[in-house]
């Protein structure tokens, strides 16, 4: 192997390794995808909030997360709630290709998104 190419392995290791995020700052959410139409999400919402034993007592009425009031807001909770519940445990954020992970708080207002590394 040429001095060059070592080198740059060499210093991507090490730019690697000094910016590489604990698991203590790496936070990721699970929100709906926003090109997924609405009738999937619902589909997808349901599952979530039934079956998948997500906690979706946030985003009933005069709670923290029903406003706004869409299913595309409401997904996005449930789904999040549901990875983070069961990630651990070999859980994925898929939902039938409905939703994807992001590493932005989609948290607002009052209504905060649990992110647990």
């Amino acid at each position: 192997m040429s001095s060059t190419l070592l080198s740059t392995l060499l210093t991507l290791v090490i730019v690697t390794l000094i910016f590489k995020k604990t698991d203590a700052q790496f936070k990721e959410w699970c929100i709906a995808d926003e090109q997924t139409p609405d009738d999937e999400l619902q589909k997808a919402l349901d599952w979530a909030c039934g079956k998948g034993g997500a906690d979706c007592s946030k985003i009933q009425a005069h709670q923290p997360c029903f406003l706004p009031n869409t299913v595309r807001d409401h997904a996005s909770y449930a789904f999040n709630s549901y990875y983070q519940k069961y990630k651990k445990q070999g859980a994925t954020c898929y939902f039938n290709a409905a939703a994807m992970i992001t590493d932005l708080d989609p948290s607002f207002g009052s209504c905060k998104f649990e992110a647990i590394p």
